[in-house]
Parts: structure tokens; C-alpha cells; sequence
């Protein structure tokens, strides 16, 4: 009898302590989830970007794998209390541009320094300059934006390479126009290259997030002018260099996917689409139409749509990755220069429009698309059309990767047709809106 009261007490006390155990788990769990719900979403996100920073976040582009902005900071002259620089913006990535708004050039001074005047550009606030009685400077903030001046600014305001809205235009679309440049007097700094500091944070905007600049560097040999009849060189005092880099991660971080952002538009710059309601959501769309094959050749007709009310995409261009591009016969409508990311292969095409006919790309609309029809001559040994392998490996519209159907939503076709004509459409909708967080 004792025997048996000792078993079932065990056994109560077994239970007693299971239940315990499964309830503090249980307890533990639900406050977990709700922190993790209410109170962690930063952290979240900071865990995130941490990975992201560590890992892959689209600052390396394999198809522009040295492409960058690079800012140049020439000091040409000496003032009594600083010094004069010509600062200049490089675009060395092959088809990513900055289109209207335009860049804002951003930096935190070493010392107290101010800006006296600005030309070919604009401090977009002047700060607290109540310190200066006789002469106000232009800008007495530690921590300035310079932004350039619209077409047909005052003409003792402008020098070289300024003035076009903040506009810079990648180096293989328009070389001419990948440059930019403003002069700016510095007051309340060194006067010699030995007590000259260099300003720090360095921030390009374009206009909105994306771009992470490293320090700046100090070059051993400055840079040397040429006059524009080639006969004297002139030498700046020092030059500094400061190299920005692109990262689709951080130029969609504060966008969402979803309607109630695009339709409200609450963005803090200002940019937040207005985008057409589709099943996707998203303000571009890219149409890859296999319309035909031939015995020798086959063809291909690409159509971007608009779907953003609120913006014109002015030079646009489009970059699509395919191994039938080393055997391109003909394009219309569109212009075309190969990249070749890796050297003799010419996979990868850029694609951009012509000038006064369809560079701009406009709102949505009846008018809100551009398209042109490729032409390509077959290769016996690797053309077929199963598996998608006749659509592109990559596509980026402007710079930014357009997410691509997954390998099993291509359509299957017999690689040797009994139609000379067949008709396939695929869609690819940008990166923008569709997937901001990977």
C-alpha cells in the first residue's frame, strides 16, 4: 500500500513538474515574440543591415565591378584666413546616373570653417552666421551641402561643368556629361598644406540614399590644369580624393512595398512613387518578348513600361545580360554599346534611348513606354529555347537589378519549332518596390 502512495506521488510530482517547465516555456516564448514584435523592429533591421554589410549588399556589381563616383578636392589658390578648391564630381560607373533632383555633396568640417561664396553651386542653408558683422558668409554650417545650379543660371555664377540641375550622366551613356564641378572659397582654415586640415563624413546624395563614400585621401601629386590652348600646366597645392560607392540595400531601405506607402506617399525626400494599381506594384515593368525564330537568326522585342505617375525617368537606360548578345546583328530605336564586365565575353548590353525621340521615358500613361527589337544571329551549338535560355540572366533599369521570374516560371518550347514565328512574353518588374530588403 505505501509502496503504491510513493509511485503516485512520484507520478503527481512528475507532472507538477512538467507542467511547470511547459508552462514557463511557453511563458517565455510569448514574451519573446512580443518584444520581438513591438519593441525590436530597429534591431531587427540593424541585424539585418550588420549581415547585409558583412555579406553581400549590392555595393559590388559584377556587371560594373570598378564602377564608383569619385569626388576631387583641388586646392588652387590661398585667401588670407584659407584657401580656394575647384571640387569635382566623377562618374565611373558605366550606366548608373543621377537624374533630377540631382546629387547633393555633403561633408563635416575639421575645424570651424565657413564658406564665403560658392561658384557654379549653392549651399542649400546658409546657418548661424550672427558672429559676422561686416561680410556674411555664404555658409557657417559644420556640416554643409553643396547642390548645383539649374540650366541658365546667372552667367557670373557658373564655371566648367556646372550647372545642369545636379544631372550626371554615367560614363558609357554620355561621357561628356559624367563630370561635375563647383569652385568654393574656405575662410577660417589653414593657409599652408601643413595647417590645412581635410573635412570629414563625406555624404553623397543622388538625391536620396544609396551612395557610402570613404575618407578622403590625400594624393601625393597633385593635380596638374592644362590651359585650353595646351600650352602651360598649372599644379594645385594639394588634392584629396574621395571614392562613393553605390548599394541598392541602402537606396531602398526606407521604401516599402506595399500600396499604402506609394499611395500616400509618405517619404521623407519627397520621392515616393505614385505607381499605376497592377498586380505587382511596382513603378517600371520590363517586357522580354521572344517573337520569333528563324533558321539563322531570331529576334527579340523589348518594351519598358511607366507605371510611376509622379516621375519621367530622363536617360533612362536598361543593361540585360544574355551569351546571344556576342552575336547581335541589329537593334532599333534604341542605342547599344557592349560593357564586357569580364573582359573578351561580350554578354552584357547596355540600352539606351535617342536623343529628342525616346530618352525620356514619360509618366504613366498611353505614352509611358519605350521598346526597340533585337535581332540575333543563331549559334547552332548553345541556342535553344528550353529551359529560358533564350531571356537574360540579369536586367537593370537605371542602375538598380529588376527581379527576374524564378528558372521553373519560363516558359518551356521546343528548340526546333514547326512555326517560323512564336510569341513569349516575360515579365520583369524592378527591384525598386517588389523586394526593398533582399
Amino acid at each position: 500500500m505505501n509502496h503504491l502512495r510513493a509511485i503516485c506521488l512520484l507520478e503527481s510530482l512528475y507532472f507538477l513538474f512538467f507542467f511547470i517547465y511547459a508552462f514557463s516555456t511557453f511563458l517565455w516564448f510569448t514574451v519573446f515574440f512580443i518584444h520581438l514584435l513591438f519593441f525590436s523592429e530597429s534591431k531587427m533591421f540593424e541585424m539585418k543591415a550588420f549581415m547585409c554589410r558583412h555579406k553581400e549588399c549590392g555595393a559590388y556589381d559584377p556587371l560594373d565591378p570598378t564602377g564608383n563616383i569619385t569626388i576631387r578636392w583641388d586646392v588652387r589658390s590661398w585667401v588670407p584666413d584659407g584657401y580656394v578648391a575647384e571640387v569635382s564630381l566623377f562618374n565611373y560607373q558605366q550606366y548608373r546616373h543621377i537624374q533630377p533632383p540631382g546629387w547633393k555633396l555633403g561633408w563635416v568640417w575639421s575645424k570651424k570653417e565657413v564658406i564665403w561664396y560658392v561658384q557654379g553651386g549653392q549651399a542649400t542653408e546658409q546657418g548661424d552666421c550672427s558672429k559676422f558683422k561686416e561680410i556674411i558668409p555664404h555658409s557657417c554650417k559644420v556640416n554643409p551641402e553643396i547642390v548645383d545650379l539649374l540650366p541658365g543660371a546667372p552667367y557670373n555664377r557658373q564655371r566648367a561643368n556646372c550647372c545642369k540641375g545636379g544631372v550626371l550622366s554615367s560614363l558609357a551613356q554620355d561621357p561628356a556629361n559624367a563630370v561635375a564641378s563647383f569652385e568654393v572659397s574656405v575662410g577660417r582654415s589653414g593657409t599652408t598644406t601643413k595647417t590645412l586640415e581635410l573635412p570629414v563624413n563625406f555624404t553623397l546624395k543622388a538625391p536620396g540614399p544609396g551612395y557610402t563614400c570613404g575618407p578622403a585621401t590625400k594624393l601625393d601629386e597633385p593635380t596638374k590644369f592644362t590651359t585650353p590652348d595646351g600650352s602651360r600646366k598649372s599644379q594645385a597645392h594639394m588634392t584629396w580624393t574621395v571614392t562613393c560607392t553605390y548599394s541598392q540595400f541602402l537606396a531602398l531601405r526606407g521604401n516599402s512595398p506595399y500600396l499604402g506607402s506609394v499611395m500616400n506617399g509618405q517619404d521623407k525626400n519627397g520621392l515616393a512613387s505614385l505607381v499605376q494599381c497592377t498586380t505587382h506594384m511596382c513603378p517600371i515593368r520590363v517586357h522580354w518578348h521572344v517573337k520569333a525564330n528563324y533558321k539563322e537568326y531570331w529576334r527579340v522585342k523589348i518594351t519598358v513600361t511607366n507605371f510611376n505617375y509622379g516621375m519621367n525617368y530622363s536617360q533612362w537606360n536598361l543593361v540585360a545580360q544574355h551569351p546571344n548578345f556576342n552575336s547581335l546583328t541589329s537593334i532599333t530605336s534604341f542605342n547599344y554599346t557592349a560593357l564586357n564586365p569580364y573582359g573578351l565575353m561580350n554578354d552584357t548590353a547596355l540600352l539606351w534611348g535617342i536623343r529628342h525621340y525616346n530618352d525620356y521615358l514619360l509618366t504613366a500613361g498611353p505614352d509611358g513606354y519605350v521598346q526597340s527589337e533585337l535581332l540575333f544571329r543563331k549559334d547552332p551549338s548553345t541556342f535553344t529555347l528550353r529551359a529560358g535560355w533564350a531571356f537574360p540572366r540579369r536586367v537593370y533599369f537605371n542602375g538598380d537589378k529588376c527581379v527576374t521570374p524564378p528558372p521553373d516560371a519560363y516558359p518551356w518550347l521546343p528548340n526546333a519549332s514547326t512555326k517560323s514565328t512564336i510569341s513569349v512574353i516575360v515579365p520583369l518588374v524592378l527591384w525598386m518596390l517588389a523586394n526593398p530588403y533582399f
